[in-house]
């Protein structure tokens, strides 16, 4: 298993400033309101029964956890260079026809869509792998897991902002 220090997340600069934001909260004001929170449960006494201060600190906990899970994220992050427009690349924002279907989708890793409400498919995925490095106009094959071959006609194709 690789280790955390060897990831590598592909990643626009918004959604890198959108995870350094949610770091900075997080790591900040709200881990202060979950430390008041808690002083707060421990004066009342008992906390065997205390809901309140049980609450807290399963905040606290999943708190810590993001924290943990955001500064990996950050630090194995590069940042995609937006590629021309009309050309599929990470970061792209692509509108494919399959069998008359149009869908839009951000090509990349979760993490490259995060400031954006686009789906996201896998450049490593089947149809991912099969557009990246094509133009818009063009259409491409592909084998599908059940061993079908699938037309993708690439629609559009621009750089995620």
């Amino acid at each position: 298993m690789a280790d955390q220090e060897d990831i590598v997340i592909q990643i626009t600069q918004a959604a890198y400033d959108k995870l350094k934001e949610e770091l900075e909260w997080r790591e900040g004001p709200y881990r202060q309101d979950i430390t008041e929170k808690i002083a707060a449960a421990r004066a009342e006494g008992d906390l065997s029964e205390n809901g309140g201060y049980q609450a807290a600190r399963e905040a606290q906990g999943k708190n810590e956890a993001r924290i943990n899970e955001l500064i990996v994220k950050l630090r194995g992050a590069q940042i995609v260079k937006p590629v021309e427009s009309g050309l599929v690349g990470n970061g792209s924002v692509v509108k494919i026809s399959i069998g008359g279907n149009d869908m839009t989708y951000v090509v990349g890793s979760r993490e490259i869509a995060v400031a954006t409400d686009y789906d996201v498919i896998s450049a490593e995925s089947p149809v991912g792998a099969a557009i990246m490095g094509h133009k818009a106009g063009e259409t491409v094959e592909y084998k599908a897991p059940n061993g079908r071959m699938i037309s993708v006609e690439i629609l559009s194709s621009e750089p995620l902002e």
